[in-house]
């Protein structure tokens, strides 16, 4: 098979598409046909080596695909059934992906796999966020960082369904229109203004209830200052670097705020939370109350640039992968 392949940590230019040995699956474990793989920061930090992992590496966390072969102890799924993936540690980078079957959930009729591969990991994540990490109810509000970003949309999506208050930052006027398509009810462009002031003039001082930052470094201390008490700030990604280090009493002085760093890892622990968190993602997709932006589409050759866009935020939506024609 061809797959694109990491022999060493760095920048884009070390996604090396090749020729790489086809999987086999052993016990418990089941090899996909891959149709779209999404792309995501955890792919980032897998290639510089902020994320430490073996090499070399055929990188790609998440997928959708058509089963073409399983292993012994493998009652479900069989050859030709539609899954999807997300979380594996490696592999969709590639024309096959070996999966551990428990891993693995059911694509219902009426979504595309590459629906499925877009949403998978971050469709999952707005998920946990929204109804378990900081479950979300009528009178809340939350500020929403990268708002027009794959987690960012799905995020105010299930945020609105909630019926709480939604404000997002995005970083120009085309990703403004985005977010407000979602159902964000403000949407602030930090290019144009200071995000923190831009919320005290909307909503007052310490007045929201959760804080959800996938961007980290540029704007996580800013946000603990916009919390109400007993606030929560949810840091769940890194885009601009790791968040500084700080002291627990800054929290005991901004109100006593809560302060987490969750990990989907950590909320699809069991097959019967990963099965329930996809079902309700997946009937949600098929309402039409979720809706999934594919905002760029490349080959799995292209992988480079595709990692090129996604670092420097010229991005939308989901960003996914799919086989050379």
């Amino acid at each position: 098979m061809r797959a694109v392949v990491i022999d060493k940590h760095g920048g884009p230019e070390v996604l090396d598409y090749r020729d790489h040995p086809d999987p086999s699956p052993g016990p418990g474990e089941a090899v996909v046909a891959v149709t779209a793989a999404g792309l995501n920061f955890i792919d980032v930090y897998h290639r510089t080596g902020l994320y430490p992992v073996e090499l070399p590496l055929v990188p790609g966390s998440e997928g959708a695909g058509i089963v073409v072969a399983v292993g012994d102890e493998v009652a479900w799924p069989a050859a030709g059934d539609r899954v999807a993936f997300s979380q594996v540690l490696s592999g969709s980078y590639a024309e096959l992906a070996k999966v551990r079957a428990s891993e693995l959930v059911a694509v219902p009729d009426g979504v595309e796999l590459e629906t499925a591969a877009a949403a998978m990991l971050q469709g999952l994540t707005a998920h946990y966020l929204t109804t378990s990490t900081f479950p979300l109810s009528e009178g809340d509000s939350c500020l929403i960082h990268a708002g027009a970003g794959g987690v960012g949309l799905l995020l105010t999506q299930m945020a609105k369904m909630k019926n709480a208050t939604v404000i997002t930052t995005v970083g120009s006027d085309e990703k403004a229109e985005l977010s407000k398509a979602a159902g964000a009810d403000h949407v602030i462009n930090y290019a144009q203004s200071d995000f923190a002031e831009a919320v005290e003039s909307l909503v007052g001082s310490n007045t929201l209830s959760v804080v959800y930052d996938g961007v980290g470094r540029t704007t996580f201390e800013r946000g603990l200052d916009l919390l109400r008490p007993r606030g929560m700030m949810v840091t769940f990604g890194n885009a601009s670097g790791p968040p500084p280090e700080i002291s627990p009493l800054i929290l005991a002085a901004n109100g006593s705020l809560f302060l987490t760093r969750p990990s989907l890892p950590h909320y699809v622990a069991t097959r019967e939370e990963l099965e329930w968190r996809a079902t309700e993602l997946f009937d949600w997709i098929l309402s039409g109350e979720v809706q999934v932006r594919i905002g760029a589409t490349f080959t799995i050759d292209q992988a480079a640039d595709a990692h090129n866009a996604l670092e420097g935020r010229a991005t939308t939506g989901k960003v996914i992968l799919v086989p050379p024609s």
